[in-house]
């Protein structure tokens, strides 16, 4: 792997945090639920760091806020998901909902 800043950045390691939390627990969700829910909660998981380090690339400040505002719509995004979760019964609100709160107060200051 490389060895790159953004790495060293809190919010990209929290949001790496949090895609680990999403695929722990998306491996209870049921199996008919594997191409579904399960596959947007983790693609959304996902879409946050990698803007985050697609971001931190960037040239100029104006594209790199582009891809921290397309990160934090990733975490919107996400949250969506997290609640219909909830509402199915899938999920408990858990520590995530805070990781998910701390990650988007990170972003919106970077924005």
């Amino acid at each position: 792997m490389l060895s790159l800043n953004h790495k060293n950045l809190n919010v990209y390691q929290k949001s790496i945090e949090l895609v680990s939390d999403i695929y722990a627990l998306t491996q209870k969700f049921p199996s008919y639920e594997k191409f579904g829910l399960t596959s947007q909660l983790r693609r959304s998981a996902i879409s946050i760091p990698s803007n985050i380090a697609e971001g931190a690339s960037r040239k100029t400040e104006k594209e790199r806020k582009r891809f921290y505002e397309i990160s934090r719509s990733s975490l919107v995004e996400l949250d969506t998901q997290i609640g219909i979760s909830i509402n199915l019964g899938y999920l408990n609100k858990n520590h995530v909902t805070k990781l998910a709160n701390e990650i988007f107060a990170m972003l919106l200051a970077m924005t």
